[in-house]
Order: structure tokens, then C-alpha cells, then sequence
């Protein structure tokens, strides 16, 4: 897969390596002289542009990646873009980083954002969540559709602790994807059992979160 990284700070190369490590191929485009550093990444391309310049996406040819990831520190610019690799070059994937959380309103399909990471949202977001059980916590905003990904911590005397997975009536528009049990994460079954201490993590729309925290919430909470 090839991947295009607007913004070669430490997000963007820490990202790179990541990518790299996985067998991807990777483009990292900077204007900043002084962020071209190969040294650091020395299996990625690399190259001196501006990306908010249709030149010089042309230059990167990014209609051959299948994501672009705009990872500056300047939200203006991930926006911008955001919307010229959708637009422009119609990449199937755009994942742009937000870095004022009141921005976050703008980063949707309309500026051509299909996964916005907030960073100081994650980070407030991994707090709360190592500190509450039963709550429901937002990891991360999908563009399309409306949804989020959540995730609850299954509290011990939850009325759903011993239930199948199968036998949960889950609220409309909402998909349990992964349940971390005891540091391993299984793809949860119909016939999988829901046990005390499992973190869940929920694909759902933002209108259901608040059913789906009563639905999982603890008997003595319900109370």
C-alpha cells in the first residue's frame, strides 16, 4: 500500500516508521527544509514541497496512494490538504490529525476527511478510561456516517456480565468490533460470553451512545 504523509515532524515520522515497518511504501512531504531529515527515515521517500499546492501533489503523484494522511501541526493545512487529495486525486482514505479539539467540527467528508484523530481527545480519552469503568469513552470520529469509535470497560456486577454475545439486543446502528480480555483481543462470536472486566469497543453512531452506556452500565448504577 502506498501512503503519502503531509507534515515530516515527529507525528509524521514516528507514523512513517510505523508504516514502514509493516511493509508499506511511503512518501513524507514537508516545506521545511530544516524537517527533511532521511537520516530518520531513510526508507521513505521524501520530499521538499508544499502539499496544500496542486503542483506539488502532482509532483508526489498522489493519485497512485491509497491514503494520504495529512499530519502537520497546522489544522488549516491538513484541511486543505484533506480536500485536494479527495477531491483531486480521489484517494480512497484520508486520515488527517486535528490539533485544536474546537476545530474538530470542520474535519468531515465535506473537507474530505474520512478518520479525524484528535490527539488531545485520545490522550484525555486513555485518562478517562484508565480511570472509569462503565463509562463510555470516545476514541475517535469517523467522517462518514456519523460514528465513533467507543469503547466501556464491562464493570463486575454489570447486569450483562455472563450474557452471549448473541443474546444482547444491541442498540440500531451500533457494531461491537473487538473485546479485550486479560491483554488479548478477541473478534467477538455470537456464542462468546461477556465477562466482568472486558473493555469493548463499539463502532457507533453518536445518537446511541448514551443507550448503549445504560445498556452496559452496572446493576448497582441502574439502581
Amino acid at each position: 500500500m502506498r501512503v503519502a504523509i503531509a507534515g515530516a515532524g515527529a507525528v509524521g515520522r514516528s507514523i512513517a516508521g510505523e508504516l514502514l515497518e509493516n511493509g508499506h511504501e511511503v512518501l513524507l512531504i514537508d516545506k521545511n527544509p530544516n524537517s527533511i531529515s532521511v537520516e530518520r527515515v531513510p526508507m521513505a521517500e521524501w520530499l521538499l514541497a508544499d502539499a496544500c499546492e496542486i503542483t506539488s501533489l502532482d509532483e508526489a503523484a498522489l493519485q497512485r496512494c491509497h491514503v494520504v494522511i495529512a499530519a502537520t501541526g497546522d489544522d488549516k493545512v491538513n484541511l486543505v490538504v484533506s480536500l485536494l487529495a479527495k477531491t483531486e486525486y480521489a484517494v480512497p482514505r484520508v486520515v488527517a490529525r486535528v490539533n485544536n479539539p474546537k476545530n474538530e467540527w470542520l474535519f468531515n467528508e465535506s473537507w474530505g476527511v474520512d478518520v479525524a484523530v484528535s490527539t488531545p481527545r485520545l490522550m484525555s480519552a486513555l485518562v478517562e478510561e484508565a480511570v472509569s469503568v462503565g463509562d463510555l469513552v470516545r476514541l475517535m470520529r469517523f467522517s462518514q456516517g456519523n460514528a465513533n469509535l467507543v469503547e466501556l470497560t464491562l464493570a463486575a456486577d454489570a447486569e450483562l456480565v455472563g450474557t452471549r454475545v448473541g443474546d444482547v439486543s444491541w442498540p440500531q446502528d451500533t457494531a461491537l468490533v473487538t473485546i479485550i480480555r486479560e491483554g488479548r483481543v478477541l473478534v467477538p462470536g455470537k456464542d462468546d460470553t461477556l465477562e466482568g472486566g472486558d473493555e469493548l469497543l463499539f463502532v457507533a453512531a453518536q445518537e446511541r451512545e448514551e443507550e448503549l452506556e445504560d445498556l452496559l452500565s452496572s446493576s448497582s448504577g441502574a439502581q
